[in-house]
């Protein structure tokens, strides 16, 4: 049986032009409407397109300053690393990269990898905090293009990782390296600040009431307690442009409370260098930084951690084998409960 893994991904645009921006804006917005309960396909899109216009001129401006986004670069290098981990397993398994908002698209990944003859599909969002508007809407997209594709290989979802011992030990070594190499000493001389990447409120409540909050909380706590560190910070890296509640508190807000000349921030929702990363804690929260007489000690992204591709063969080999997923510590996802999805967690 061909069995081939999409790993999935919010994307970004390397091309930075307003030709490039703008449409990419526009699929995030009109994907998201249901912030704002419009239900009109044709108002969605009106909506979008303004929402678009509006903040492609910020964005623009970032990705002047930062340079070209290299999201999709890490996401080729990542995939060439599992293919690379799960062959040295002994399993042949043909990688695909799908991206949510830029090329190359999750229904053109799909189509790949259909044409290429792929029989058992497993999609696995790269995102390591579970969440509703990455994770499970980057599967949910998949499911979409599925059916537009109208094909049904045996089909197998991974949602949150997070739980992951090798994970964990990889984040925090990078973390405590990276610590060590800057010169400064948690609780002495700095203090130790996690951003997360930050979500309407809308999707912690309610019937839609996914745990991302809780995740987050929890693997900062995990983090912490590796590096032996008693209080640390936590803010959301929010995008307030649509008169929506969003994760509290903003990390912009937090940043002020700051008690020591130095401050180590740790963006622990990410796996790729982007413009979260690279415009809004290195660009923008590094000048507000200035302006508190606080130097800022942004922490790298483990992309390339040569432990990494071993995490996410772990998710993908069980699968493949046929072997029973709790055995792996993986079980039932509890913010997608779908038939065939499955994260890992002892808990679950």
């Amino acid at each position: 049986m061909t069995t081939g893994v999409l790993l999935l991904n919010f994307g970004e645009p390397e091309e930075t032009t307003r030709e490039a921006v703008v449409p990419y804006l526009e699929r995030i917005f009109l994907s998201n409407m249901e912030m704002e309960d419009i239900e009109d396909e044709e108002a969605a899109r009106e909506r979008a397109r303004e929402l678009a216009e509006k903040r492609a001129p910020g964005l623009l401006a970032e990705y002047e300053e930062m340079g070209p986004s290299p999201l999709k670069k890490q996401a080729r290098a990542q995939a060439d690393a599992l293919a690379d981990e799960l062959g040295g397993r002994g399993y042949d398994v043909e990688i695909y990269n799908g991206m949510q908002y830029t090329e190359p698209f999750v229904h053109d990944a799909l189509r790949e990898a259909r044409d290429d003859g792929v029989e058992e599909l497993v999609a696995l969002p790269v995102y390591p905090l579970c969440g509703r508007t990455t994770t499970v809407e980057s599967l949910e997209m998949t499911e979409e293009a599925l059916e537009e594709l109208d094909w049904s290989p045996e089909y197998t979802e991974v949602t949150g990782w997070h739980e992951h011992p090798d994970y964990v030990e990889l984040r925090a070594d990078n973390l405590a390296d990276f610590i060590d190499d800057e010169g400064v000493e948690i609780g002495e001389d700095a203090e130790l600040l996690f951003s997360a990447h930050g979500t309407p409120t809308k999707y912690l409540e309610g019937d839609l009431g996914h745990r991302y909050d809780d995740y987050v909380e929890e693997f900062c706590d995990w983090m912490a307690d590796r590096l032996g560190v008693d209080n640390y910070l936590l803010g959301y890296q929010n995008h307030e442009n649509r008169g929506v509640d969003w994760t509290e508190p903003d990390t912009e807000d937090v940043i002020e409370e700051v008690d020591a000349p130095h401050v180590v921030v740790e963006p622990v929702s990410f796996m790729r260098e982007q413009s979260e990363t690279l415009s809004e804690l290195d660009i923008e929260l590094d000048e507000e930084c200035d302006e508190l007489g606080v130097e800022l000690h942004r922490v790298p992204i483990p992309h390339d951690d040569r432990r990494f591709p071993g995490v996410l063969a772990d998710l993908v080999e069980p699968i493949v084998a046929d072997e029973p997923l709790d055995d792996w510590g993986m079980g039932q996802c509890r913010c997608k409960e779908t038939e065939a999805t499955y994260c890992y967690g002892p808990a679950y």
